[in-house]
């Protein structure tokens, strides 16, 4: 008897029922939730291929620098001299909050304008102040919550409460990547995982291909920093064959199935894994750099950081993010004056490098480039704490009210100051830009109308803007 695999009849327990008159049962069920009975919809679209936005962009890739705990707007880039007038003595007006308390704090650090712009910028960022007519200042920016874990997940994923995909898995959903060596989506974040983990850079209910991926550089050494790339002991050759008898199985798994997402998910990761063994150890890499390019940089962490952000943009990553201020935040409730300087003087020359690198490189103007935290610090010292300050009083509480960001590169108006804040710096009251709108604004610029971005979930529509945002034309040259 000759063996036909066409005539094979292997049915799982669910396509025995399906297939039978219980069948007519699932039929109507399904008829009656729709989409909410399957869950994940992907739309089709579940691979990092690229694809075209809504409308020609300005910029093709972002680079996010999260300024992880909250730096303080009035000590960095939005000088506010009335502070120092009234330090040590209890402001004038009355601020809308219980948390502020405690007598006005001035800046410890002296401000300098910079550039044809004329832009003040404080003593702890001379190298980025160099740059800043290529950078658009925000001073009216403001937030929800002053706590980190709400305000970390509005500001990367544009809700604070439940599980939404981050704004990188949303622009490696509407765009795909350029490289598909590397994945499309990839954030640095040395010793370990910030406040919400992993929600940071999740994909929630989008397809699992659009998730962050992690790298841990505190790493120097390649193979460590990308665990588990090089297969040292099966030739490239050899692993295609094994990978290719593995996606036949899988395929013959999936025929037999309804759609499954992390299914796909799966299948997907053990192709990007395969194909990074070629590009991703070399694009990691910062010892392949001239050494005046590395001298340009500095040394240290954050150096290194921002240097393979610069790799991995002009090889074609769509979103790039790069944490600082991790092991010690800068939110620094006490000892601000000397926190403050050592986070500044970690990232402050090898920001300006990477913004002088990729305008050499001519890839500024199609990268988008931003700066900030979750949100800022209040004018007025705060009161000592037990537990929470050590019991000193020389530090800034959270503050929500008004903060500042900076953008540069990809379509960005630079030399620009946008909004402002009150003449103490505790709230924004000039266009006020919240973070929905700073989302609306980085979708415009990416070619995308935010409010068309959309994946249907649960019977519903979702966006990254949620139901808020306006776009800051403004911010756009």
């Amino acid at each position: 008897m000759n063996y036909h695999p066409q005539c094979e009849v292997v049915w799982t327990r669910r396509e025995f029922l399906n297939r039978c008159g219980m069948g007519f049962g699932a039929m109507s069920l399904g008829s009656l939730f729709g989409s909410e009975l399957l869950g994940n919809q992907s739309e089709g679209i579940t691979t990092l291929d690229p694809r075209a936005p809504h409308f020609p962009a300005k910029a093709r890739r972002v680079i996010h620098i999260f300024a992880n705990g909250g730096p303080s707007q009035v000590d960095t880039f939005d000088p506010k001299p009335l502070l120092r007038e009234w330090h040590g003595k209890r402001l004038p007006v009355k601020l809308k909050t219980e948390r502020i308390t405690g007598a006005a704090m001035g800046s410890p650090f002296e401000f300098k304008r910079y550039g044809k712009s004329g832009i003040e910028v404080s003593e702890l960022f001379p190298h980025v102040g160099e740059c800043i007519d290529d950078i658009a200042v925000i001073r009216s920016m403001h937030t929800d919550r002053p706590n980190h874990e709400p305000s970390l997940l509005l500001m990367n994923c544009g809700e604070s409460r439940v599980t939404r995909p981050s704004m990188g898995s949303w622009l490696t959903y509407g765009l795909g990547t350029e490289n598909q060596n590397l994945p499309g989506f990839i954030s640095m974040c040395p010793n370990g995982f910030p406040v919400s983990d992993a929600q940071n850079w999740q994909n929630a209910f989008l397809p699992g291909v659009f998730q962050g991926t992690y790298v841990d550089t505190k790493h120097e050494d390649i193979d460590k920093l990308l665990e588990n790339i090089q297969n040292h002991h099966t030739g490239y050759e050899t692993q295609r064959e094994q990978l290719d008898l593995l996606n036949k199985i899988n395929g013959y798994h999936a025929a037999k199935r309804q759609d499954d997402g992390r299914f796909d998910a799966r299948v997907q990761s053990f192709e990007l894994a395969f194909r990074m063994q070629m590009e991703a150890t070399d694009a990691f890499d910062i010892s392949k750099e001239p050494k005046y390019v590395r001298e340009m940089y500095g040394e240290g962490l954050q150096a290194r950081q921002l240097l393979i952000a610069r790799r991995l943009a002009e090889r074609g990553v769509r979103f790039i993010q790069v944490w600082t201020g991790f092991r010690q935040p800068w939110d620094n409730h006490d000892d601000l004056e000397i926190k403050h300087r050592e986070l500044a003087e970690q990232c402050d020359k090898p920001i300006a490098a990477l913004l002088k690198d990729l305008k050499l490189r001519g890839l500024l103007e199609d990268t988008l480039v931003i700066w900030g935290g979750e949100f800022g610090r209040t004018p007025v010292v705060e009161l000592a704490v037990p537990g929470a300050n050590k019991g000193k009083v020389n530090g800034r509480d959270h503050n929500n009210h008004g903060f500042s960001m900076w953008m540069a590169g990809g379509g960005i108006r630079g030399g620009y100051v946008h909004g402002a804040t009150d003449e103490f710096g505790f709230a924004a009251v000039e266009n006020r830009v919240h973070v929905h709108d700073l989302h609306a604004t980085i979708l415009h610029l990416m070619g995308f109308d935010h409010k068309r971005l959309t994946f249907r979930y649960a019977g519903r529509d979702f966006r990254l803007t949620d139901v808020h945002g306006n776009v800051v034309h403004e911010l756009i040259a």
